[in-house]
């Protein structure tokens, strides 16, 4: 959940200031609030896939959380429509800017799995001098979260992953680094991928996501 800080406007006003924003354009009026302030434009009509939720108990805070398809905005009775616009603007920026760090972007992978290579399987060791040439998001992997091809130098890693944690993430670019020069699960493998800390934390989170993605429905008698 995304919270709008700051204080909200809870009568309507000719000139209305939207909670954090030092500044609002608001019916085509500017509407300024401290230094160093910047202009948010509001839109005329809000997004079909945005639902308000106005409460007669919240009295100061504006939040919003994501439910499937849509985003719900949660506010208190009682604002102007103009300052609900204002509220809505913010907050769905700040859901895409959280997004945008969520979701890596595919030049970045490589070489994070060579700095953890490097980091936690030592600088100088075989594993982590493993040859990789890339390292790539893949659609078609249902079954798995990553894989690699060693005679290529090649990693794949589901795009399953993209929202997941990134410890979690990058517990799997470790193990497929591993696998690069270790292609079983033997004791040598196991003692390389230990050597990140959260190896065996992400595998039970991940163990989680394959038992979750098995049973879509939220009620436990299905």
């Amino acid at each position: 959940m995304l919270r709008c800080c700051g204080q909200i406007e809870p009568h309507p006003r000719p000139q209305a200031v939207c909670s954090a924003a030092p500044a609002v354009v608001l019916s085509g009026v500017s509407s300024y609030a401290g230094s160093g302030g910047y202009v948010v434009p509001v839109p005329a009509h809000l997004p079909d896939h945005v639902e308000i939720r106005r409460s007669a108990r919240r009295r100061r805070t504006v939040s919003a959380r994501v439910e499937g398809e849509r985003v719900v905005v949660l506010m208190p009775q009682g604002l102007s429509a103009a300052v609900e616009r204002c509220h809505v603007e913010e907050l769905l920026a700040g859901l895409e800017r959280r997004k945008a760090r969520r979701e890596l972007r595919e030049d970045d992978l490589l070489p994070r799995a060579r700095d953890l290579a490097t980091r936690y399987l030592g600088p100088d060791s075989p594993a982590s001098t493993a040859e990789c040439t890339s390292v790539r998001w893949v659609t078609n992997q249902h079954t798995r979260w990553g894989s690699c091809t060693s005679s290529r130098g090649t990693i794949r890693v589901s795009d399953r992953l993209r929202t997941a944690p990134g410890w979690v993430l990058d517990a799997v670019l470790i193990h497929e680094w591993v696998h690069l020069s270790q292609p079983d699960h033997g004791p040598a493998f196991h003692a390389l991928v230990a050597r990140y800390p959260k190896y065996e934390e992400a595998q039970s989170f991940l163990s989680g996501a394959s038992w979750a993605a098995q049973w879509p429905s939220s009620d436990p008698h299905h």
